[in-house]
């Protein structure tokens, strides 16, 4: 049954209640001081499950994250938007499933001329006028016009790249009104990391007086590996391991400024990846990696959570939640309504974050670029398509069916489908209704390689 405290919260945000107002409910973010919290997402790209300590790694060393885990929360069941870079930035920063934004297949390359469409509402737009905001890092949703640059989205500041740094040619830009700048033509790729966490350190310093959301959107570890000189050849797992410890100190960093500037309890932090890793790094028990089908390797990544006095110090939960929770999340806590006749798909997870309560999701889509190919429940998991030599294999089709009980197989190792046929009918309906609920936001056919139904082969 629902808190009464959830339900007067909901009421009040839907009526506009005022911050002063929800700084009395107990168990709101607010309630330990008026002031609205700071927000900070910080966003890697491709780290892998297994990558870090508080999700089971082992090899790398992150000693600052392990410590954040402590002081703060695990989520050890949160799922990217999206198995890949595009769709996956453009669900976490817009709260709804990327297939509705125009951006849900593939990555936007360099002579592609996509971006993320204006009439989709950014956090840093819903939570306008009320806070500074900042997208300091890799940017790869548009970088020609009119999707570009990021403050044309809602950011005050923006200071980063347009898109992977595997990406030729590579600039580094500025926009901190009133137009976008050429910071440095030429990269310098060992520095790189170090220079957003800088910029980021000075926007947290220039907004201190006021709430503020900042996205730092490293583009490490992603391939290539270009480790800073103090972190090269230091890791066990080669050069990756090194840019991931490099990646481990940076946050240190983060969090000490904070502590430092007396912002810690006033600051929800936020470290987690934008999809599973690519052809290095782990994704520890999960299957499959960064566009992988509908299995969790590429979907479910590390996600920390640290706010002193609001979130619990060593919680750790598996209710399901998603990149696309962020946005209501955040405006839930800010006292900030969402956007009205604004459709999201994400949930506000305050309650799991704050007590490990269950989570609000009945279900999560997975997505293989815009076709629906998984559905996942607190329990169980259906998965209907995945990769078999360059096709995407309709598993169904096959006569598989791939029904997985996930408290006793997160490893998504063995189908209990025989077992669970009222599940399995259940999950397939789920399916198909999300499969047409999507369909028309698709912008490109269906690239699935259905085999014909009929009995499994003999040989």
């Amino acid at each position: 049954m629902e808190s009464r405290t959830a339900i007067t919260r909901r009421a009040l945000l839907a009526s506009g209640a005022s911050v002063g107002v929800m700084a009395l409910l107990p168990g709101s973010a607010l309630s330990q001081s008026q002031r609205r919290p700071n927000f900070i997402l910080v966003l890697c790209d491709d780290l892998g499950y297994g990558d870090v300590g508080a999700t089971g790694g082992g090899t790398i060393r992150t000693p600052n994250l392990d410590r954040m885990a402590r002081e703060g929360a695990v989520l050890t069941d949160f799922y990217s938007p999206a198995n890949l870079c595009t769709p996956a930035r453009a669900g976490y920063l817009t709260g709804r499933y990327p297939v509705r934004t125009g951006l849900g297949h593939a990555v936007i390359l360099q002579n592609d001329r996509r971006g993320l469409p204006h009439s989709e509402v950014t956090i840093a737009e819903a939570l306008k006028p009320h806070y500074a905001s900042a997208l300091i890092g890799k940017w790869h949703l548009g970088h020609v016009a009119p999707f570009w640059p990021p403050t044309n989205h809602g950011f005050d500041l923006f200071f980063g790249l347009p898109y992977s740094h595997d990406m030729d040619p590579l600039s580094l830009f500025e926009d901190n009104g009133p137009g976008v700048e050429l910071t440095q033509e030429d990269v310098d790729y060992p520095q790189l990391q170090h220079r957003f966490l800088e910029r980021a350190l000075r926007f947290i310093d220039d907004n201190r007086s006021r709430p503020f959301f900042l996205t730092l959107a490293l583009s490490a570890p992603h391939l290539a590996s270009h480790p800073h000189p103090d972190f090269a050849g230091q890791s066990h797992a080669g050069s990756y391991g090194d840019v991931v410890e490099e990646v481990d100190a940076l946050a240190g960093r983060l969090l000490a400024h904070l502590q430092e500037r007396g912002l810690d309890e006033d600051t929800l932090v936020i470290f987690t990846s934008d999809n599973g890793p690519w052809f290095e790094g782990s994704s520890g028990p999960l299957r499959a990696r960064k566009g992988g089908a509908g299995y969790d390797g590429g979907y479910r990544v590390p996600f920390i959570a640290r706010m002193p006095r609001t979130i619990p110090a060593g919680l750790r939960s598996g209710s399901i939640s998603m990149g696309i929770d962020l946005l209501p999340t955040f405006c839930a806590m800010a006292g900030v309504p969402l956007t009205p006749g604004l459709e999201v798909d994400g949930r506000d997870i305050q309650d799991v974050l704050t007590s490990g309560s269950a989570t609000p999701h009945e279900q999560l889509v997975l997505f293989d670029n815009e076709d629906a190919v998984a559905i996942r429940t607190q329990r169980w998991k259906y998965v209907s398509t995945d990769y078999y030599r360059a096709l995407n294999l309709n598993i169904e089709g096959r006569g598989y069916p791939q029904l997985y009980d996930m408290a006793d197989d997160p490893g998504e190792n063995y189908s209990v489908a025989e077992r669970h046929q009222g599940v399995v009918a259940e999950m397939q309906t789920r399916l198909r209704n999300a499969q047409q609920q999507f369909a028309p936001y698709r912008t490109v056919d269906s690239t699935i390689w259905a085999i014909p139904v009929g009995p499994p082969p003999t040989d």
